[in-house]
């Protein structure tokens, strides 16, 4: 059987987003589940700035070396640097996406986009969160 791209058909594309520091399963798991919605995922991955002005501290590792962490997924197609949580329609508009995949714990704050995309919220991965790894590092 032939891939929709291979017959002129358009593929689903789905976009999510994150910071992405200190890469691990959740961070995985989210990716691979997203990629299940369509045949291309993009990912924008927050750029240091942006992580600083949502958490009051940079990433561990710079936005260049997150982003070309998650350039070697291989459930990820092409990924950018979001600048700003503000510019989430343009970017969904930009890559003319037809699924935005977020983790859950961002429900409803991305409900508006739905007049352009599908929006789906997923479980986080239960117990492990970078938030959490930095806190057991610390100790």
């Amino acid at each position: 059987m032939q891939k929709p791209h291979c017959l002129g058909l358009r593929m689903r594309r789905v976009i999510t987003f994150g910071t992405f520091d200190l890469f691990h399963y959740g961070h995985l798991q989210i990716l691979k589940r997203a990629r299940e919605f369509g045949e291309y995922l993009i990912v924008g991955v927050s750029s240091d700035s942006l992580n600083f002005a949502k958490k009051n501290r940079y990433p561990i590792y710079t936005q260049t070396e997150r982003r070309d962490i998650i350039e070697s997924i291989k459930y990820v197609n092409y990924v950018f640097i979001e600048e700003s949580l503000e510019l989430k329609r343009q970017y969904c508009l930009q890559y003319k996406v037809d699924i935005l995949v977020m983790g859950d714990d961002w429900r409803g704050k991305f409900d508006s986009l739905k007049d352009i995309c599908d929006v789906i919220y997923l479980p986080r991965t239960p117990s492990i969160s970078t938030t959490q790894l930095i806190e057991k590092i610390r100790i």
